[in-house]
């Protein structure tokens, strides 16, 4: 009977020791193999890329479409109907203001305005003989009232006949350009009809929208900023001239327009294109398309890192910052390898404005700290031991990571 107990007792006990032994196995401690000249310290340290905290020109600005329009345009239409007489333009020329474009056939109108004179003339005769025979007594007062009257009633019969008259030349209402006509002499118009535009492009106006979040920082005289896709490689300023004070209810945007003068002045580098001079490019052209960028500030030291190096975590952002261990409260320089030089440390930052992969740090960081950029996920608690890895080069063992915390190696381009 005691050797039926024993026997399960002892299998009980070799299966628990042999259970045992399989886990120290397992958990205990590897030395990895050395591969390619690393030591077989380093996989056991998380390998991160770094970068340095550093100061930029930075500016707040808002980016748009819009469309250049000349600053006065008018489509030339006759008042009244008429057969074409004259054209005193030809496509596309300067005109000043007061010359006679549109000539229409003013026959009617001139026999109208002699007819007029004539009547004038007439009641004018009558009023002075009537007023030379009431001194003499030989008619009564009512007469030359009745004269002067009559003279009044003429009189406005030639001003209406003259201002019809006038209504058959239509003039430039302001000096510009004419565009291209849409009628020949001889052609019969309608009144209204459409006969001739003219611009004045001696400045352009360029009208663009923005999100109505960028309502408080608009002001006028506002530098902007124009790409047109006309004048590749080119920049052109432009300043903010008026606010709507209504906002687009449908988009809920504020429309602006600013002002550009005409003289394809370049705001950047070079005044004219490479092979080409440049009196000899085109002048800018109502409707051509524009990408506006409205300057709201500029900053030209703002303190940037890489987007890449923003952790959030619970509605704040954070970094990890490369430290010494002995800039990490309670890391035991027991527990981390004999090589190791530096380590992790969360950091809280707040953030400004973010440009072409760069954000404005505004509280939390400084000028030369360095912060990790990729790997953040191997880093779950402060004082991790890491390992600077250099994109396009060996990896680096914690032993040879660079000397200065200040200055670790930073990261190629990602």
């Amino acid at each position: 009977m005691a050797k039926k107990i024993l026997y399960p007792v002892v299998a009980v006990i070799g299966i628990a020791a042999a259970s045992g032994a399989a886990w120290w196995y397992q958990s205990k401690p590897k030395a990895a193999p050395e591969i390619a000249g690393v030591p077989a310290t380093v996989s056991n340290v998380a390998g991160v890329e770094v970068a340095q905290v550093k100061r930029l020109a930075l500016r707040d600005d808002a980016q748009s479409v819009g469309s250049l329009q000349s600053r006065q345009s008018v489509m030339l239409r006759p008042e009244v109907a008429g057969r074409i007489k004259s054209l005193g333009f030809s496509d596309g020329a300067q005109v000043r203001k007061g010359q006679v474009l549109v000539q229409l056939d003013d026959t009617l109108q001139r026999a109208e305005v002699k007819q007029s004179l004539a009547q004038v003339s007439i009641a004018q005769a009558a009023l002075k003989r009537n007023q030379e025979l009431v001194a003499e007594n030989f008619v009564a007062q009512r007469v030359v009232e009745e004269s002067a009257a009559n003279l009044q009633v003429v009189e406005a019969q030639l001003t209406l006949s003259q201002a019809r008259l006038s209504r058959m030349a239509i003039l430039a209402p302001f000096n510009g350009t004419v565009g291209i006509r849409n009628v020949n002499v001889g052609d019969y118009v309608k009144d209204g009809a459409d006969l001739v535009n003219l611009e004045d492009i001696s400045s352009m106006y360029v009208d663009f929208r923005l999100p109505e979040r960028y309502q408080s920082k608009l002001k006028p005289q506002q530098p902007v900023e124009l790409a047109l896709d006309a004048f590749p490689g080119r920049a052109f300023t432009a300043r903010v001239e008026a606010i709507n004070p209504l906002l687009d209810a449908n988009g809920r945007s504020v429309s602006v327009r600013a002002v550009l003068p005409n003289t394809l002045g370049e705001a950047g580098q070079g005044g004219q294109r490479a092979g080409r001079p440049s009196g000899s490019l085109a002048p800018l052209r109502p409707g051509m398309f524009a990408r506006v960028t409205t300057v709201f500030s500029v900053n030209e030291s703002a303190l940037v890192a890489p987007e890449e190096a923003i952790v959030p975590q619970g509605g704040r952002q954070f970094v990890i910052k490369v430290v010494t261990p002995e800039a990490v409260p309670g890391t035991a320089a027991a527990t981390l390898p004999s090589d190791t030089k530096f380590v992790s440390l969360r950091q809280e930052v707040k953030l400004g404005l973010r440009q072409q992969g760069m954000v404005e740090i505004t509280e939390g960081l400084t000028e030369g700290q360095t912060v990790v950029v990729a790997g953040q996920q191997r880093l779950q608690r402060d004082g991790t031991p890491l390992r600077i890895v250099t994109l396009g080069q060996p990896a680096q063992g914690a032993a040879s990571a660079p000397a200065s915390v200040s200055a670790p190696a930073p990261a190629a381009s990602r």
